[in-house]
C-alpha cells in the first residue's frame, strides 16, 4: 500500500474501522485487565461498543464534515464506561479538527492529537495520571514535538512519533498508579488508545495491525502486543482501567444522556462532585453524557432533574458486573415459551433472566414473558417495554432481579398505556420468592404488594470464582479462589467450590430459617451439591433443602433462604 501524505474523509473513514476491527481483536486480553476479583469484563467492551456506535453513525456519511459530524454524534451517543466516554472525548476532538482541513497533513494531526487530549482532560472532573489521559498526552506532547520546528512533516512521522510517546507513557503507568503497581499491570485505556494510533498507521502506511495474544495474556504480553513497547517488569493478569472503569470503594456506576442547556453544567458538575468519583461529562449545544461511580443512585439521578431531563439512564453494579457480551451473543432480547400460546389474564409478569432452568422455572410460576439479562447485562427499556406490551394483560408485573435493572424497568410505565408495577427484586432467589406469591387474576396493585413482601422475606446469597488476586476485608484472594457473596458483601474467601458454598451458608442460616432453595448454575457439580446438602444436614438438621438445576453461568450456586 501506498503510504500517504494526506488523511481526508475516506481514510478517516477507514482507520475507524481498523480501530473498530482492532478493539475487537483485542477485547478479551484489555478485559483481563482488572484488578477487581469477580468474573467481568469492562474497559475493552466499553471502548469496543463505543467504536461499533461511531461505526454505525459513518454508514453513509459522504465528505468530510458529514464524517467528522458522524464521528462526533456517534462517540456521544453511543459512549460506554469511563474508558468509552473518555474515547469519545478523543474522538470528537480529532474530528474537530479533521473538519476544519478537511484534508489531514503531518501538522494538522499533531493539532488533532493536542485538541483530543485536551478534551479528554476537560472532561474529567478529577483527572487521574497513569490512566489513558496521560497516554493520550504522552502522543500529542511527541507529535507537537517533531511539528515544532516547521517545515513538512508527513503524516506517518507524526504518528510515528505519537505511537512511541504514547507506549512509553503507557509502560510507565504503573510508576504513576499506586492500584497499578501492587496488581502488576498496565493501563488498559492507554492500552485501548494505542491501538488507535495502530489503526491510523495501517491506513497510512498500510501496516498489520498487531495481532491478539492467543491466550488469556500477562499484563506485559497484552500491552506490548498494543503498543509494540518495550516489556515492563510486570507480570500478573492483566488490568482495568484504574481511575476509570476499575472498581473502587463506589458501588455502583450511573450514566445517561442530559438534555440541559449549557449554562446549567456548571452547577451540575458541581453537585455530582460531592456525590460521586470518576465523573465524567462531554457534550455540549443542549445535550451531555453523563459518568459517575457513587453509593447514592438517586441523589446522581436527582441532581439530572434539577439541570434538564435525563433519558436512557444506566446503572451498572460495579462489584456485581460480568461480561455483557455473553449476553448479547447467547440470549435473543425476549424469550417466549416455545409453542405456548400466551393466555389472558388480569395480571401478567414480565421477568429479567438468563438460563435454561432459570426459564423453566419461571414459566413454571407464571411468567409470561422472560427479557435476557442478568448482571451487567442490563437490558434496555425498549427490550422490557417489548416486553411488556406483547402479554395479554393490560396490568403488568415487571421483575427485575438485579439492581442495575431496577431503575431501567420503573422507565416503562411512562412509555405504555399498561399499568406497570416494578417489585425491585435484585436477584433470582428474590424472584422466585415473588412469584409464589402471584396470583394472574388479581390486581397489578394486589399483586405487587404480596410480590414484594414475599420477595423481602427472603435472604440471597451466591458463589462465584476470583479471575484475579486481590485484598478484601476478609482476607487475601487469590486468582482462582471461590468467593461467597451475600447482598451486603463479600462474606467468604475459599479455596473450594463446596468450601466457599458451606461456610456462606454457615454465616448466613439460622435456626429461624425453614427453607434453603440451591440454584445450580454453570460450574455446580453433583458432588459438591451432595457436599452442601450433606452439610446442611449436620449443621442445620432442621432446615429443608431443596434443588434446582438454573444453569446461569459464572455463579454455580445461588441461594434462597427463608
Amino acid at each position: 500500500m501506498e503510504t500517504l501524505g494526506r488523511l481526508g474523509a475516506e481514510e478517516l473513514k477507514a482507520t475507524v474501522l481498523r480501530y473498530r476491527d482492532a478493539l475487537r481483536a483485542h477485547q478479551e486480553a484489555i478485559n483481563r485487565l482488572n484488578v477487581y476479583p469477580v468474573p467481568d469484563g469492562d474497559t475493552g467492551t466499553n471502548m469496543a461498543l463505543t467504536l461499533e456506535s461511531v461505526v454505525k453513525e459513518l454508514d453513509g456519511a459522504e465528505g468530510m464534515p458529514a464524517v467528522c459530524k458522524a464521528v462526533r454524534h456517534g462517540s456521544l451517543m453511543g459512549a460506554r464506561g469511563n474508558s468509552g466516554v473518555i474515547l469519545s472525548q478523543i474522538m470528537r476532538g480529532l474530528a474537530d479538527a479533521f473538519e476544519r482541513a478537511d484534508q489531514a497533513t503531518g501538522a494538522v494531526l499533531a493539532e488533532a492529537l493536542a485538541g483530543a487530549s485536551e478534551r479528554a482532560y476537560e472532561a474529567v472532573m478529577r483527572p487521574v495520571e497513569g490512566t489513558i489521559l496521560t497516554v493520550a498526552r504522552a502522543a500529542a506532547d511527541a507529535a507537537a514535538g517533531v511539528t515544532g520546528g516547521g517545515g513538512d512533516v508527513s503524516v506517518v512521522e507524526v504518528l510515528e512519533a505519537a505511537k512511541q510517546g504514547a507506549a512509553e507513557a503507557l509502560a510507565r503507568t504503573p510508576e504513576q498508579l499506586p492500584v497499578l503497581r501492587q496488581a502488576g499491570v498496565l493501563d488498559a485505556g492507554g492500552v485501548g488508545f494505542v491501538l488507535m494510533l495502530d489503526a491510523f498507521l495501517a491506513v497510512a502506511d498500510g501496516r498489520p495491525l498487531p495481532e491478539p495474544p492467543v491466550a488469556a495474556p500477562a499484563a506485559a504480553t497484552a500491552a506490548t502486543a498494543a503498543s509494540g513497547a518495550a516489556t515492563p517488569d510486570v507480570q500478573s493478569p492483566a488490568h482495568g482501567e484504574a481511575g476509570h472503569d476499575a472498581v473502587g470503594d463506589l458501588r455502583y456506576e450511573v450514566m445517561y444522556l442530559l438534555e440541559a442547556d449549557d449554562k446549567a453544567i456548571p452547577a451540575f458538575k458541581e453537585v455530582w462532585a460531592g456525590v460521586g468519583d470518576s465523573i465524567v461529562v462531554v457534550g455540549g449545544d443542549g445535550l451531555w453524557n453523563c459518568h459517575i461511580h457513587t453509593d447514592d443512585i438517586g441523589a446522581a439521578v436527582e441532581a439530572a432533574l434539577d439541570a434538564g431531563r435525563p433519558r436512557s439512564i444506566r446503572v451498572t453494579d460495579l462489584a456485581e458486573q460480568v461480561e455483557e457480551e455473553r449476553w448479547v451473543r447467547e440470549a435473543a432480547s425476549v424469550v417466549t415459551p416455545d409453542g405456548e400460546s400466551l393466555v389472558p389474564v388480569t395480571t401478567s409478569v414480565v421477568a429479567v433472566g438468563t438460563g435454561e432452568g432459570i426459564g423453566r422455572i419461571f414459566r413454571s410460576l407464571g411468567v409470561q414473558r422472560i427479557v435476557a439479562g442478568g448482571q451487567s447485562m442490563n437490558p434496555s427499556t425498549a427490550q422490557i417495554l417489548d416486553a411488556v406490551q406483547a402479554v395479554p394483560a393490560d396490568e403488568v408485573v415487571v421483575l427485575p432481579n438485579n439492581k442495575n435493572i431496577v431503575p431501567v424497568a420503573e422507565q416503562v410505565a411512562e412509555l405504555t398505556d399498561k399499568s406497570v408495577r416494578v417489585v425491585p427484586t435484585t436477584g433470582i432467589a428474590e424472584g422466585f420468592a415473588a412469584l409464589l406469591a402471584y396470583d394472574p387474576e388479581a390486581t397489578v396493585d394486589e399483586n405487587a404488594r404480596s410480590m414484594a413482601e414475599a420477595a423481602e422475606r427472603i435472604l440471597a446469597g451466591e458463589v462465584t470464582r476470583a479471575v484475579r488476586s486481590s485484598d478484601s476485608p476478609v482476607g487475601p484472594i487469590a486468582e482462582g479462589d471461590w468467593l461467597g457473596l451475600s447482598r451486603r458483601a463479600l462474606e467468604v474467601v475459599a479455596p473450594t467450590l463446596a468450601d466457599a458454598a458451606c461456610g456462606l451458608l454457615d454465616k448466613l442460616v439460622c435456626d429461624d430459617h425453614e427453607i434453603i432453595t440451591l440454584i445450580e448454575g454453570e460450574g455446580a457439580t453433583a458432588a459438591d451439591t451432595r457436599r452442601i446438602t450433606e452439610w446442611l444436614a449436620e449443621h442445620r438438621s432442621r432446615v429443608a433443602a431443596e434443588v434446582h438445576h438454573g444453569g446461569q453461568p459464572l455463579y454455580p450456586y445461588l441461594f434462597s433462604i427463608e
